[in-house]
């Protein structure tokens, strides 16, 4: 005779002990991409103006922009992750609209810099 034992898993709690909403993995996830993201469109910046290319295309632009919807998602994540109610997933959905946002500018950045080096 074998016994089945079913083992019941407790809802996670904060260190503090409260019950209420835990934010999930995917804000901790956003902040810590978009943070790393912030520091490469930097390096492009960086790299267009040092080599003289921010006058000859718009990529220093469309890079900005996208450094800016990073560090907005990286701020929101955070908030996300700090609010203990229903709420935050509203800002959770929100960091993660624009990550993506500048996400896509990042590639198309990367688009545009392939294609003036190929030239």
């Amino acid at each position: 005779m074998s016994r089945v034992i079913k083992i019941q898993r407790q809802p996670a709690k904060d260190p503090t002990g409260n019950t209420g909403h835990q934010p999930s993995q995917r804000s901790s996830h956003i902040m810590s991409v978009s943070a790393s993201l912030v520091g490469i469109c930097l390096m492009i910046i960086t790299s267009l103006r040092v080599f003289g290319q921010a006058e000859k295309t718009i990529v220093d632009q469309i890079t900005t922009v996208a450094t800016l919807f990073f560090m907005t998602s990286c701020f929101l994540s955070f908030l996300s992750i700090r609010r203990l109610d229903k709420k935050n997933d509203r800002l959770e959905s929100a960091a993660d609209i624009i990550f993506l946002a500048g996400l896509s500018l990042l590639f198309i950045t990367t688009i545009l810099l392939s294609f003036n080096m190929i030239r």
